[in-house]
């Protein structure tokens, strides 16, 4: 049985990775979601490097920090300052319009209208308001496209006067990178948008299905609007009866706007969005148009899709010119100065938007291509893959739970079949591949292979367990209890340990007494030491060698004291059969209960505690009637011009001990020191008692106490409670009581 254990345990293992591996795919957490991200941007800036065919036909008219500088100085008559008239758009239409320009788009809200504008005069010397000469523009040619966002809807002055609306709202990932554009957003109908401010729904969590509207409620339940096989709702369903004017009874509860970038394509290959096929739950968008043409936009549930950041403002099929040059051009137009005046903008379809910085026109952020990039690059970008049919695909999750598995499994069969080095460079070969595949997919297709999860979680982590699984679980050859245990238990409990057959590194639960005891002084002693030999050397005026001969002396016997204290604590942790874990600095660190099953564990360590404060006491009583013969010895050290030995101190200790479940095992590997261990929140909690305890002071938790009621009522009832303490690392304040230690005798 135990053969067959052994030979099911690696299968096992690589299960249990694998599942781990595909569990946190599955949750996705940020931040395995953020290096992955991190890898996607570094494929579009390498793509970058592998220039492909573009639309020829796009074009970017700016706003520059020349162009706020050419109108505050006059351009249009007399100055105006960053927040232009309407009718400075209005006379840019127009320009685009009479040089031929297929489409206007503009990344610019205009939320309301502008009374306070100054009016225009009109080739026959009447006036027209602002507003209304952009929109008179707009009518005329046709062909402009108005920013809408969620918070912000145009006039009806502009939005009846426009060709379509186009959707401008940015959405960045949770590390502020705008790496993907929603295809459309929803302009609800004002009744709807009426009984959410009424009713407090939220209009982004609507559930479109056949026949209703669905609007989860923050109690579970939610609202129904019915909608009949047209797709429209009835008005009399919220404002009852009386119909307000101008408004349906059966209208459509919203209308999709597209993304910006969308319509602009759109109008080049006439596509119809009216009757776009929308399959979120299949992850497309097909749009169709009246010459045949078919494009797919691949979404994820919500609607979004990733922008394929081709085009940058530098591209030479991007026709770019600064709002002032066209608006010159079209003064010049209009005193029919004609002549030498270019159409560079016939057929384009055009992007106006900001390219200035450091006001309220700036429009720039990070994108995978670099941290300061024009957002207004989007929408030409975007425009450009349904043009060209081109479109950032990333893998299903089925894809990438395969690749997962796949990737796994063939690097458990590398690792178990390979010798180790071997095995660990045709991993390290297998990653290389794969990444290098992950950046020619997305290169030459535009596909998104992930690699995080399938090469760190699938790859690495199948891998290092193997390796681990052979180096720790199947070496025939273990070191022995005794070379182990020898220095750190009392004999007889190495004698008991050399019974098992062979060692584990796995570790278990165990509850145990964990004893943490420092010596306090020494750190002030220490300083004393040194400052009293090097005023020796100053006052005596040694040469180099003669005072490092004086700080080395003082370093031994330094170090000796320390040794003579913890060997005093260690004698008697040993004593009472406790494991001496390790020496941290001038503290001790023991527990009981392990690796030897002791059921009176936390009497034991009481009991240790006492005797080792009993020790020191006993020792420094030696050690100042020491100091008579001291002072003796130290004249006549003096007078042959050596240093004083300082007079013997009397330092003290510190005891912390709790009890509780806590890890314990062996910490390292054959090819190290092994060192048997415990650690958790109660070992934490004893070392933060030893901090309170002060000096010559045993402090106990409530739950060592308690064991010591039931082993020793009588060792218990000489303990004082003491208030609560409230320690680093622990919620709640913590009870905790002293034992006494100094004999009555």
């Amino acid at each position: 049985m135990q053969f067959k254990r052994l030979k099911r345990a690696p299968v096992i293992l690589v299960l249990l990775v694998l599942a781990l591996v595909g569990g946190l795919r599955l949750s996705n957490p940020d931040f395995f979601d953020r290096l992955e991200r991190m890898t996607y941007d570094l494929r579009v800036r390498t793509a970058q490097k592998f220039p492909t065919p573009t639309a020829t036909n796009l074009a970017f008219v700016s706003m520059e920090e020349s162009s706020i500088a050419a109108i505050r100085h006059g351009l249009m008559g007399r100055p105006y300052g960053l927040y232009w008239p309407r009718h400075v758009y209005g006379r840019l239409v127009e320009e685009l319009s009479a040089q031929g320009a297929k489409a206007v788009a503009f990344d610019v809200l205009f939320g309301e209208l502008r009374p306070d504008h100054a009016p225009v005069e009109m080739a026959d010397g009447s006036l027209i308001e602002s507003d209304d000469f952009f929109a008179l523009q707009m009518r005329r040619a046709g062909n402009v496209i108005s920013a809408f966002t969620d918070e912000v809807t145009p006039p009806d002055l502009f939005t009846t006067n426009s060709l379509a609306l186009g959707d401008i709202s940015t959405e960045k990932d949770s590390d502020g990178v705008l790496r993907r554009i929603k295809s459309f957003s929803l302009k609800w109908h004002p009744a709807f948008k009426s009984a959410a401010q009424q009713f407090g729904i939220n209009l982004q969590k609507a559930r479109i299905e056949p026949g209703r509207i669905f609007f989860p409620e923050p109690n579970g339940k939610g609202i129904e609007v019915a909608l009949d096989a047209d797709g429209n709702f009835d008005l009399t369903d919220f404002v009852g009866d009386e119909i307000p004017k101008g408004w349906k009874r059966h209208d459509k509860p919203f209308e999709r706007v597209w993304d910006l970038g969308i319509v602009m394509a759109a109008q080049e290959l006439q596509l119809d969005l009216a009757r776009a096929e929308i399959d979120l739950a299949h992850g497309q968008i097909i749009l169709r148009g009246t010459n045949g043409i078919e494009r797919t936009i691949p979404v994820d549930s919500n609607g979004y899709f990733y922008i394929d950041w081709r085009m940058t403002p530098t591209n030479p099929n991007l026709l770019r010119m600064p709002v002032e040059n066209l608006l010159q051009q079209d003064k010049q137009r209009l005193r029919g100065e004609i002549n030498g005046l270019s159409k560079p903008f016939r057929g384009k379809l055009v992007v106006v938007g900001s390219a200035a910085q450091g006001n309220d026109l700036t429009d720039r952020g990070a994108t995978p291509l670099e941290r300061d990039t024009l957002f207004v690059s989007k929408y030409w970008n975007v425009a450009n893959s349904v043009i060209t049919g081109r479109f950032i695909q990333r893998a299903t999750l089925t894809t990438e739970m395969a690749l997962i598995i796949f990737l796994g499994l063939l690097a458990v069969f590398l690792t178990w079949q390979l010798r180790a080095f071997t095995a660990s460079a045709a991993t390290l070969l297998l990653i290389c591949g794969y990444i290098g595949l992950a950046f020619f997919a997305f290169v030459e297709f535009r596909f998104w292979l992930p690699i995080i999860f399938p090469v760190i979680g699938a790859i690495l982590c199948e891998h290092i367990s193997l390796v681990t699984y052979r180096v720790v679980f199947e070496e025939r050859e273990q070191r022995r209890v005794k070379s182990v245990f020898s220095k750190i238990v009392a004999p007889e409990v190495v004698n008991e340990l050399l019974k098992a057959e062979k060692l584990s590194l796995g570790g278990a639960r165990c509850e145990v007494s964990v004893f943490f005891a420092d010596v306090r002084g020494f750190t002030t002693l220490t300083d004393q030491m040194q400052e009293q030999v090097a005023e020796f050397v100053r006052h005596s005026q040694l040469d180099a060698a003669a005072a490092e001969k004086c700080f080395d002396e003082s370093a031994r016997e330094t170090l000796e004291t320390v040794n003579l204290y913890l060997a005093a604590v260690a004698d008697s942790v040993k004593k009472y059969n406790g494991t001496l874990d390790k020496y941290i600095g001038d503290c001790v660190m023991a527990f009981w209960n392990a690796p030897v099953s002791d059921t009176k564990h936390a009497l034991n360590c009481v009991r240790a505690a006492i005797d080792a404060q009993r020790a020191i006491f006993e020792l420094n009583q030696k050690r100042l009637a020491q100091n008579a013969s001291r002072e003796i010895e130290n004249r006549a050290r003096v007078s042959a011009g050596l240093p004083p030995r300082p007079m013997l101190v009397a330092l003290q200790l510190g005891t912390g001990i709790n009890t509780g479940l806590v890890t314990v095992g062996l910490m390292g590997s054959d090819a190290h020191i092994y060192n048997y261990t415990v650690f958790g929140r109660e070992v934490n909690l004893a070392s933060r008692l030893e901090g309170v305890s002060g000096s010559g002071r045993i402090i106990i938790s409530d739950t060592t106490y308690n064991h010591l009621l039931r082993l020793d009522p009588k060792l218990a009832s000489t303990c004082a409670e003491l208030f609560p303490v409230t320690v680093k690392g622990i919620r709640n304040a913590v009870r905790i009581y002293e034992v006494p230690w100094q004999s009555k005798e």
